[in-house]
């Protein structure tokens, strides 16, 4: 867990680099009805829950770095037993000072009466431009306000996109947040492991993914993201999310799927054969995929650029594409003319963290960026073979992605989700009755 410290040192930090004369406002993530009076299960904005720590609606979030009557203000709901008969307990005012750090607080309703005096002296604005329209007029709107209240006084003379500053913070973890990922990667690897076992020719997408769901949620955990449980030619489709076919008995289950804890996301990938045993060919391109996926991992060092990974996947794949007669020439051309793109059309990982792909630049003025210790990607090489009639037919229709979540150290990558079996071997002992 994270604990309030932490939070208060990130809110410092952000604070620091915006400077004096300056304000980062940021806005808690809306509810959102589904139908009727129906809402989506509630997820807070993973900024807004990277600075704060609240995890309700109807919240901003005000900084005003320098300020002697304080620097950090929360707008949020205060307490109201009647609505909270209905809807739960909110934190309210006082807690919200107490509990999380602030230096103030004040109700959500009084939000566009004390907004624009919170301006006076302020040179730029910092907040995530874009992202909600709304409050980009809304933040206009008091800019306006104030000009127009108090003749010579402009406001804030720039409105400065907060990604950078904030985003770059969030991209190197915490010792905290490692903790709450391997907790994460730990359930969901758990799930898997539970998945592979459950599966059995005769049975359906859907009741692989409640047993996945059903592991997450028993340790209060929400899925990260809609699980992928494509049997078949369904592993073809990279986003398939429908979850709902018969398991071809004799083909293979790919299951892309993590959950969160305290916000933070695990994202692994397993491909299985549905009965237990790899059939020849199977076997064969999952283990180029799993040699793969080893190189990559091993690229995964401080110092070495974000690109490398994926590159050693790439020429991996298209050197066992070739000797299993699925691409032909010479490897380096190979590689060059993307020839392995028939196959592999996905890059072999991304960040993650409080987002599944979660924020930060890849490149810095054009180059790839170098990783870092505490950075966490994941590393998720695949193969996909269609149903071409240049295909000889017993590679056709067969789908494999295998990936892990590692974090970069000072050694030896750590790949927090070696809990779930990765050889063909251990895949089959594991599923083995």
């Amino acid at each position: 867990m994270i604990r309030p410290d932490e939070f208060a040192r990130r809110r410092n930090r952000l604070c620091e680099e915006a400077g004096d004369h300056a304000m980062v406002l940021l806005a808690a993530a809306p509810q959102v009805l589904r139908n009727g009076d129906s809402h989506y299960p509630y997820r807070q904005d993973s900024d807004f829950l990277y600075l704060t720590g609240f995890h309700e609606p109807e919240a901003v979030l005000v900084m005003l770095p320098g300020r002697e009557q304080g620097e950090k203000l929360l707008f949020c709901r205060p307490r109201d037993p009647e609505r909270e008969r209905w809807d739960g307990p909110r934190l309210g005012l006082e807690a919200a000072v107490e509990q999380l750090g602030m230096d103030d607080a004040f109700p959500i309703e009084d939000l566009d009466d004390i907004l624009p005096g919170l301006m006076e002296g302020c040179e730029r604005i910092y907040h995530l431009v874009g992202k909600d329209p709304f409050l980009d007029q809304r933040i206009i709107g008091w800019r306006n306000r104030l000009r127009a209240e108090h003749k010579g006084q402009k406001g804030p003379g720039e409105l400065v996109s907060l990604e950078h500053l904030l985003h770059e913070q969030r991209l190197i973890k915490s010792r905290d947040e490692i903790r709450c990922m391997q907790k994460a990667a730990k359930i969901s690897a758990a799930a898997m492991r539970r998945a592979m076992q459950a599966c059995r020719p005769g049975m359906n997408e859907a009741e692989i993914s409640a047993e996945l769901v059903h592991e997450y949620q028993r340790h209060g955990c929400p899925p990260a993201y809609l699980p992928i449980v494509a049997g078949g030619d369904n592993a073809l489709i990279l986003h398939y999310i429908d979850n709902n076919q018969p398991l071809p008995d004799d083909g293979l289950l790919l299951i892309d799927a993590g959950c969160e804890y305290q916000g933070y996301a695990a994202d692994i990938s397993r491909t299985f054969p549905v009965a237990g045993r790899f059939t020849g060919p199977q076997r064969e391109l999952y283990e180029l995929v799993l040699a793969a996926q080893d190189a990559a991992i091993d690229q995964v060092r401080p110092g070495h650029a974000f690109e490398a990974y994926h590159d050693a996947a790439v020429r991996t794949l298209t050197e066992g594409l070739r000797d299993l007669g699925l691409l032909s020439g010479a490897l380096d051309q190979l590689i060059e003319d993307q020839s392995y793109r028939r196959f592999y059309m996905h890059k072999t990982g991304h960040w993650l963290g409080l987002d599944v792909h979660d924020v930060g630049d890849y490149r810095i003025d054009e180059q790839s960026r170098v990783l870092e210790k505490n950075m966490v990607v994941t590393v998720e090489p695949g193969l996909y073979i269609g149903h071409e009639a240049d295909i000889p037919a017993h590679w056709r229709g067969i789908g494999i992605r295998i990936e892990d979540d590692i974090r970069v150290t000072a050694g030896e990558p750590e790949n927090m989700t070696q809990a779930v079996p990765r050889s063909a071997d251990d895949i089959e002992a594991i599923m083995r009755p």
